[in-house]
């Protein structure tokens, strides 16, 4: 296995699953899979194992579940077109508008769809603003001031437009069941007097319900206690990174080591610019295996650079029991959730592989990258 590379676990994956399906089983809740933070396919024959909804924010993700994951698909995009619109249709089990307004641009064309095929009937919903900010960092916050994202409780004081069959929200991320509970009062003050006409409502993704300190004995008896306020309710969650939280490591080699300032840097054979973008606009530091704690005493101290020509293609710091050289290997924790999906070739430089370790037996490559797939990009 030729550095750089991903490797992704099955028994971490299927760990994952497990938590995943004791809420689901416990609280009665409908917990479906977000493409946006993985959509590694050749991986979804263990995660259907356990869940076969999931849910779209684009055609492609949509043709992805209908082909590897399942027909259950949960659909929400910012705005629709004449043009895309009839084929998620097509592809849809619920579609959910962001505004009052989108939807009823596409109405007539979901009662006249629902009418033409009854079997394959779609539930419409619509997004809305709990008004609840409980996310840092803004560029991942759907609520904060001036947000794009979801109808204000004002647009529904005397109710749902007619066809509205249930209530979407999204205002978490890599959040606790306690943050979910303060976004669920929030919502009730401004949302609650439409709660018994709707037949389901989705509390979006952001639930890091496989995060080692995540209490799930309060998320489970926060859902029940929903379910008995509103037993008409079907109640849907769509965690991204959950399903793929500390499930795959990049796997690296340190090409040289320089130093400016008094700051030395480990040039490594990958780039945070292309191969893991979410540390520079979290931003964040990776945890790495070989490294020491923060608080250790070592005087060996290092940034990570990328090998891309962006300046700031560079994370740090970390500290080390020795002085690192070129030929040793780095191995980045927790690189498969919004990782493989934000991955560019920017710079042309070269893609990392993509292995899989089974259960049972040796890893397995699932994707290798070439000249070719930087070239027919432009094609």
């Amino acid at each position: 296995m030729t550095t750089p590379y991903y490797i992704v676990y099955e028994d971490k994956i299927r760990a994952n699953m497990e938590k995943l399906r004791k809420v689901a089983d416990n609280a009665d809740v409908k917990i479906i899979m977000a493409f946006k933070a993985n959509a590694l396919w050749k991986t979804f024959p263990i995660i259907a194992e356990y869940f076969q909804a999931s849910t779209a924010s684009s055609l492609n993700e949509m043709k992805l579940s209908l082909d590897y994951l399942g027909n259950d698909v949960h659909t929400y995009c910012p705005v629709y077109t004449e043009k895309t619109f009839p084929e998620f249709l097509k592809g849809s089990t619920h579609i959910t508008f962001n505004s009052i307004a989108q939807y009823n641009r596409f109405h007539e064309m979901i009662e006249k769809w629902n009418r033409s095929q009854p079997e394959k009937k779609v539930s419409a919903g619509l997004r809305v603003n709990p008004h609840c900010s409980v996310i840092e960092t803004d560029i991942y916050n759907p609520c904060m001031p001036g947000s794009r994202f979801g109808e204000n409780p004002e647009a529904l004081a005397d109710g749902l437009p007619k066809g509205i069959e249930g209530l979407h929200f999204h205002a978490l991320c890599e959040s606790s069941s306690y943050d979910l509970e303060k976004v669920l009062e929030a919502f009730k003050q401004q949302y609650g007097h439409l709660l018994p006409h709707i037949k389901w409502l989705n509390m979006g993704g952001g639930h890091l319900i496989t995060r080692k300190d995540y209490d799930i004995e309060h998320l489970i008896s926060l859902l029940n206690k929903l379910h008995e306020e509103y037993p008409n309710l079907e109640l849907i969650m769509e965690p991204g990174s959950a399903f793929t939280w500390q499930t795959g490591d990049l796997v690296t080699e340190v090409l040289d080591v320089v130093e400016d300032a008094g700051i030395k840097t480990a040039i490594i054979d990958a780039s945070f610019a292309c191969h893991m973008p979410d540390c520079l606009e979290m931003p964040y530091r990776p945890n790495i295996a070989e490294a020491l704690p923060d608080d250790s005493e070592s005087e060996y101290s290092y940034r990570l650079g990328g090998n891309s020509c962006l300046s700031g293609d560079f994370v740090g710091d970390w500290k080390f029991e020795k002085p690192l050289k070129a030929g040793d290997t780095l191995t980045l924790l927790d690189m498969n959730h919004y990782t493989t999906v934000k991955t560019n070739m920017f710079n042309g430089i070269q893609h990392p592989s993509i292995w899989l370790k089974p259960s049972i037996g040796e890893p397995v490559l699932l994707r290798e990258f070439t000249y070719e797939d930087y070239r027919d990009r432009m094609d």
